[in-house]
């Protein structure tokens, strides 16, 4: 089967594109930007790229067009598809119905945390001897790869809860029909699409309604959102994680903490993450992994070996004694606990918090009044202001003097660059490229101290 992939080089896209491939499919497919690295795997895989949406492409005469939901109508390729009456379906849809049927399927949703939590347990799968596959929005350093298509009846999904398609506004998880969903956290988010907390309770309260009655639910029993989804009917056993009488964190320790369930003591995870998000992640893909067959014991000596995903307080390198984190953090939430992780590991030493509000719902300025309090533990805050919507200094101005804002990249850099000193640690978060900043502000650092 030939099928051509509209918005292929996007994570998840990307993804689908591998799996069709491992699937023997021929694969083709296009973007409005088509460049490293995502286009230098997919090319290595033997999968045909090309530039742009040009209507022409419909004479490569494919079996199936599967389409991104980056794609929209007005789009040249995608009028000229409606306009033949040509085959076409989602990047979900396709992955339900050609990959996810007959599966065990584990899920994992959340406002927060999936990329990390999808990782552990497709590790935890992996170490428990299941092989799984998987398809993840990020590439977890144990794998080297963000998706894989296997044999065996268990696939790891990370979730998403954001729309489909221009055609399919439903959640992208609601056509995963896991038989074991993580349901991690629920907050508000993607304002570009939701017009509140209450539209996306709906959409998670749909995922609860395909999920078996002989599977599992893993729940976060201290999120009352979640809660709240879950009282609105549920036809499957729950267990509750962050709260007693389910999976908890016992006694901790420098190099990590005893994990009970009902009480009962596991085992004793040792490993070098940060954050009490990540001990909750760890205790969900605990959970799951024992629902798929991996016990307990094995899933936790499994995080021993586990590397974090690639941008998840990722250190990219040190210069003149100043240690620069990548961080996809781009919500209040996520930002707060990831700078609260990075104090733990530091210190006093001085935290430098260099934020890009890039993500739809930042933008949009739904988030912009939790902003400053988020940022309140770190001991200096540069945010890059260009294509806001809103005032992006009036929203930190809480933070006083230690919040700097610039809307021009080089100034803000030259800013950045200037005021460390060595021993500091800058902590960068964007869900985008921020135009290579880390890497820039490491070149300064070592020119100057040559």
């Amino acid at each position: 089967m030939h099928i051509h992939i509209l918005g292929i080089c996007g994570t998840f896209m990307g993804g689908i594109a591998a799996i069709a491939r491992s699937a023997g499919h021929q694969v083709t497919g296009c973007d409005a930007n088509v460049y490293p690295p995502m286009s230098t795997q997919l090319q290595a895989l033997g999968i045909e790229l090309i530039e742009g949406f040009s209507p022409e492409q419909v004479k490569l005469n494919p079996d199936l067009f599967v389409i991104g939901n980056v794609v929209a109508r007005g789009n040249a390729l995608m009028e000229a598809i409606l306009d033949r009456g040509l085959p076409y379906a989602s990047g979900p849809q396709w992955l339900a119905e050609a990959v996810l049927r007959g599966k065990h399927v584990l899920a994992v949703a959340g406002t927060h945390g999936k990329t990390t939590t999808t990782s552990m347990l497709a590790w935890m799968l992996e170490q428990g001897g299941l092989n799984p596959g998987f398809l993840i929005g990020g590439v977890p350093e144990n794998f080297g790869i963000s998706a894989r298509l296997s044999a065996t009846p268990f696939f790891v999904i990370e979730a998403d809860e954001y729309d489909t398609a221009f055609f399919d506004k439903r959640s992208k998880f609601v056509h995963y029909h896991p038989r074991t969903a993580i349901l991690n956290n629920l907050e508000f988010d993607h304002a570009d699409i939701f017009a509140d907390l209450a539209a996306i309770e709906t959409q998670f309260h749909h995922l609860v309604r395909t999920v078996p009655g002989n599977g599992l639910i893993v729940s976060n029993g201290g999120d009352a959102n979640l809660e709240r989804v879950l009282k609105r009917g549920c036809w499957t056993p729950v267990e509750r994680y962050g709260v007693t009488g389910g999976w908890q964190a016992g006694a901790r320790y420098a190099d990590g903490f005893d994990v009970l369930f009902n009480g009962a003591l596991q085992g004793r995870m040792r490993w070098e993450l940060l954050g009490e998000h990540n001990a909750a992640n760890a205790l969900a893909a605990i959970a799951a992994a024992r629902h798929a067959g991996v016990p307990a014991t094995t899933a936790i000596e499994a995080l021993a070996t586990f590397k974090n995903v690639k941008r998840r307080m990722e250190t990219k390198g040190v210069a003149a004694g100043v240690t620069v984190y990548d961080d996809f953090a781009h919500h209040p939430t996520a930002i707060a606990t990831t700078i609260a992780g990075l104090r733990t590991k530091i210190g006093k030493a001085r935290l430098i918090a260099v934020l890009e509000p890039r993500s739809n719902t930042m933008k949009q300025g739904a988030l912009k009044d939790q902003l400053a309090g988020s940022l309140i533990d770190a001991d200096r805050v540069f945010c890059y202001s260009a294509g806001l919507g809103w005032d992006a200094a009036a929203a930190l101005s809480p933070l006083g003097a230690k919040a700097s804002v610039n809307e021009n990249f080089d100034a803000l850099l030259a800013q950045i660059s200037d005021s460390v000193a060595p021993g500091d640690h800058v902590l960068v978060m964007s869900n985008g490229g921020f135009g290579g900043i880390h890497g820039k502000l490491l070149s300064r650092w070592t020119a100057r101290s040559e």
